[in-house]
């Protein structure tokens, strides 16, 4: 807002375009749900401010416009805001699990519309959004009730409480409506605010309140036009789920109906990621506006392998699609082909492809897939999807499972690792400034020992006489593996002690995922029953690039020369003492990794099932011993990564 325009930073006169010369400015954001669709200019000759009232003026009208392109009013051929959600859309993201799907948009939590606007009656309204917060509130109370024995549920519900009794967000909605808005428009006009507002905020602690104020206002918007969860849309037969974010649990009630998953927020390392990776869903994370832009039933086509969303996409798109995922399926039924196949290359050597799991979903994967065992069963996937810490017995009963259902073939069964961006809901957060470098995994064991031996037991029951094999997670000293090692003891003797049948034999490792286990005393190689090298925690360790960061996660790679011949020190080390080594992570996985991997002496892979397929392929069709040789090349050549020589050389292999 400015009286002298021409003197305002950023003011550019351009006579060609004949323009009018004027003094005043006054510029609005047209924006619904923080989300800028335009801007509203009104300019005059005359050198004036715009005063309180006509800006407020101008915004009401800005909000209008907004609704109405929502709602489609604007149509017709060069209109400026055209009807929203008619044209084809892309959306970029991050790839949090791999694959490719095409189906149709279902919202997790089915955007309210705003009808009308504007209102004739403001008295009315008042009366309506009056009796809608005195809900609100009644709602909020029983929440509250109903958490009253959980702390820390009850203090956010407390802020919850605080916002909803806010007699300036109150006021300022009551405002709204007496200068003509309706009481729906007037709380998405005090949303909309909050959504920009929240873009602002640099203090996570004022993004996470300015959250709930979002989220309260959407409760209050469906209570005001009936809009509710139940909208009365039935889920598509090939549904696409699309949320801002979405909890383990969540997730789990839709199981393996869904063909894909978009978020807007999420992480890599989410749990959520951690359940689509286990039931093979693609999913993308990241993906702004996605929705914004998304209605029920919408054609939608998801890249999880470029981290793309096709939403709407014309014909041209879809038919280049379909052909993607035709050669893919083409792919995975030669894939079945050597299923039950070794991985064995053309110069004799075998590597031992293993998949790696977390839930029941994924034990019919352990057949299918080929894989020869469960390189990695996730154990902390049964605290995170529950309200309160599982008993001893239900955890038994879920590893007893487990083992049946490999039907012989080896599990390892990881303790729990949890804290860093895996926080159990029924535990106290920790306010950590770096939760990846802080209270963790073996360091939440051995601090809680109780939990541990709990954990411990309900697998030695679960075994039930049969082999038991354990992996303690993030040990990044001799010390806190002995530590462990010596509750496994206790675990055992009390077992003993009880009567309680115990294991044929028992395996204890641990996983190496910081530099720190790689220089650790000879004496731990030979003590520790197995190492498994954890690639993900580990490379960004070394390069100290957080893989949830990502203006940094994509700046380092496994193929560099620095990481692998660091890997190489850790296969000379296991071979000196004859330690049984393995590698689990996303890059054994991937086959250009997975081969190079396997030529600097890695004989043990633990990968997501569907990878074992084209990882095996590329093995077999291999020789380990020309590619050790062209990473040795490229290193002496002083190239800072392989990749490229080793892309060179498959090329050349056809």
């Amino acid at each position: 807002n400015t009286a002298d325009a021409p003197s305002a930073p950023g003011f550019r006169y351009m006579p060609e375009t004949g323009e009018e010369v004027f003094s005043s400015f006054l510029g609005v954001p047209v924006q619904r749900l923080g989300e800028a669709l335009g801007v509203l200019v009104v300019q005059s000759k005359d050198a004036r401010e715009y005063s309180a009232d006509e800006i407020y003026g101008l915004e009401v009208v800005a909000m209008v416009l907004a609704e109405m392109t929502e709602l489609g009013a604007f149509v017709g051929e060069g209109g400026g805001m055209g009807q929203r959600h008619s044209q084809p859309s892309m959306l970029r993201g991050t790839v949090a699990q791999e694959g490719v799907a095409e189906g149709h948009i279902w919202l997790h939590e089915p955007r309210v519309v705003v009808a009308n606007p504007i209102a004739d009656d403001p008295h009315h309204e008042l009366i309506r959004l009056n009796e809608a917060v005195e809900e609100l509130r009644v709602g909020v109370d029983k929440m509250l009730t109903l958490a009253s024995a959980d702390k820390e549920q009850a203090e956010v519900l407390e802020a919850y409480r605080m916002f909803a009794n806010s007699k300036g967000w109150m006021r300022r909605m009551e405002e709204d409506i007496s200068r003509g808005l309706s009481a729906e428009a007037a709380v998405e006009k005090e949303q909309s605010l909050a959504r920009a507002r929240m873009g602002k905020a640099g203090d996570n602690y004022l993004r996470e309140r300015l959250a709930d104020l979002d989220d309260l206002s959407n409760r209050l918007l469906r209570i005001l036009t009936g809009q509710g969860q139940d909208t009365g849309a039935e889920m598509p037969a090939d549904p696409i789920l699309v949320a801002r974010n979405i909890g383990p649990a969540e997730l789990l009630d839709y199981g393996r109906s869904l063909k894909g998953i978009v978020l807007e927020a999420g992480s890599v390392g989410s749990h959520a990621a951690i359940v689509a990776r286990a039931l093979a869903i693609p999913l993308i994370v990241h993906a702004d506006r996605a929705t914004l832009e998304s209605l029920n039933g919408d054609h939608v086509l998801v890249d999880g392998e470029q981290g793309i969303v096709h939403l709407r996409p014309d014909d041209t798109v879809v038919s280049a699609f379909r052909d993607k995922m035709a050669m893919q399926a083409a792919a995975a039924e030669r894939y079945v082909s050597i299923r039950d196949k070794p991985a064995k290359t053309l110069c004799g050597d075998v590597v031992s492809l293993h998949m790696n799991a977390g839930l029941m979903a994924d034990l019919p994967s352990l057949e299918g897939s080929g894989a020869e065992g469960v390189g990695l069963f996730r154990t902390e996937l049964q605290f995170l999807v529950r309200n309160k810490m599982p008993k001893r017995s239900e955890l038994s009963a879920l590893y007893t499972r487990v083992l049946d259902a490999a039907q012989g073939k080896p599990v390892v069964f990881r303790t729990l690792d949890i804290g860093s961006d895996k926080v159990l809901p029924y535990m106290k957060p920790n306010d950590e400034p770096n939760p990846a470098l802080g209270w963790r995994a073996i360091r939440v064991g051995l601090d809680k020992p109780g939990v541990m031996l709990m954990q411990l037991q309900a697998l030695i029951r679960a075994a039930n006489g049969r082999p038991l094999t354990i992996m303690f997670p993030f040990v990044a000293q001799f010390e806190e593996y002995t530590d462990a090692r010596a509750l496994m003891d206790k675990a055992m003797e009390r077992e003993r002690s009880l009567g309680h049948v115990l294991p044929e034999r028992v395996d204890v490792g641990a996983m190496l995922e910081t530099p720190s286990l790689a220089f650790a005393p000879q004496k731990f190689f030979e003590q520790v029953g197995f190492l498994s090298i954890g690639g993900n925690d580990l490379k960004q360790f070394f390069f100290a690039a957080d893989r949830e960061n990502e203006r940094v996660r994509r700046r380092y790679d496994s193929l560099n020369v620095s990481f692998l011949s660091f890997l190489e020190r850790i296969v000379e080390r296991c071979d000196t003492t004859q330690t049984k080594l393995s590698f689990c992570g996303e890059d054994a996985g991937r086959p250009v990794e997975a081969l190079c991997l396997a030529a600097i002496g890695l004989r043990t892979l633990s990968m997501r099932p569907a990878s074992i397929g084209p990882v095996k392929s590329l093995l077999r069709r291999s020789n380990l011993t020309e590619v050790r040789k062209v990473i040795a090349d490229a290193r002496h050549r002083g190239e800072m990564n392989v990749r490229p020589a080793i892309m060179e050389y498959l090329k050349k292999q056809g």
